[in-house]
């Protein structure tokens, strides 16, 4: 192999390196090839393009979040006929000195598995880079009438509308989003990022329901809350983000999920996202799954260099 070099991103790599990787195997392989951008300090972030003879053959990225700041986002792909020669490590070897002083240096990286893609090159490249994995998450559909349409009479629990714009949903989001990432990636989300990342109308946000303990006029506290986002297909089933008030136990919010879900998928399909560190949610999927009312389309290996230490 001629020499390998490396040079910044610059503006039609995009173009290029779409002709050498070739159309993304899954969504998320293409939302993460958008992690590939030009170098900036404010937001940290370096992406490093390896080439042979000025041809393009592999690309790299490591970039900091303000929202996740333990971590940088390692992202690298590599043209399918030079994988395995050692490009991705040198990628990534000469990423890490990019990294400035002061700069977090710890990388987390990702890899989807699909019904077409195991990821099987992904997941041993991450291997060989020793990193750990941290969390898996599951985009999961879930059938009509899988679970039984819950009966508020018997009670005072209510479920009620609310805007997406409410400062009582975007607290409550703000509180599960960082209560269910404390235990393996810390999250500082305030509720002006709750807002602009899973609330805002560009997000796709349409509607949001809230499950309380008793009517919001009797000094009601939500249990349980799904905000539901326009479909990225017509007539593909509806995304929705499930969640809980962390304020109260697994034990004290599992019915209130539960009851959540199952008024979700009464008559309609819908999509969700669930991580592992959401017990609640998760433990519910699993038992869906086993009963065939619950399919697995994607999961989503979360991995990160310090998971040993």
């Amino acid at each position: 192999m001629n020499e390998l070099e490396f040079r910044p991103w610059r503006s039609g790599d995009d173009l290029q390196l779409l002709q050498i990787f070739g159309d993304p195997r899954s969504p998320q392989a293409h939302q993460d090839r958008t992690m590939l951008r030009e170098n900036s300090d404010a937001p940290f972030s370096r992406t490093l393009v390896a080439t042979i003879d000025e041809v393009a053959i592999g690309a790299g990225v490591v970039f900091a979040s303000s929202l996740h700041p333990q971590r940088l986002w390692l992202y690298v792909e590599v043209a399918a006929e030079q994988r395995r020669t050692g490009v991705g490590t040198a990628l990534v070897q000469q990423l890490r000195k990019q990294i400035p002083a002061g700069q977090a240096t710890e990388l987390k990286a990702r890899y989807t598995v699909t019904a077409g893609d195991p990821a099987a090159a992904a997941a041993g490249f991450c291997q060989s880079l020793g990193l750990g994995e941290i969390q898996v998450s599951r985009d999961v559909i879930l059938e009509p009438g899988a679970l039984a349409e819950p009966v508020f009479d018997t009670n005072d629990r209510v479920i009620e509308d609310l805007s997406t714009g409410s400062v009582e949903l975007t607290k409550l989001v703000m509180d599960f989003y960082n209560a269910v990432h404390t235990d393996w990636d810390p999250a500082k989300m305030t509720v002006g990022s709750a807002q602009r990342m899973l609330l805002d109308e560009h997000t796709g946000a349409q509607g949001a329901l809230v499950l309380r303990d008793k009517p919001k006029r009797d000094g009601g506290v939500p249990l349980a809350f799904a905000v539901s986002y326009v479909p990225a297909r017509e007539n593909a089933p509806t995304d929705v983000l499930v969640g809980h008030n962390p304020a109260f136990s697994d034990d004290e919010v599992a019915e209130a999920v539960r009851d959540m879900v199952a008024m979700l998928i009464h008559q309609y399909p819908v999509k969700l996202e669930v991580d592992s560190s959401m017990f609640v949610l998760s433990s519910l999927i699993d038992a869906l799954a086993v009963v065939e009312q619950a399919t697995v389309i994607s999961t989503t290996h979360i991995l990160a260099s310090d998971a040993a230490k």
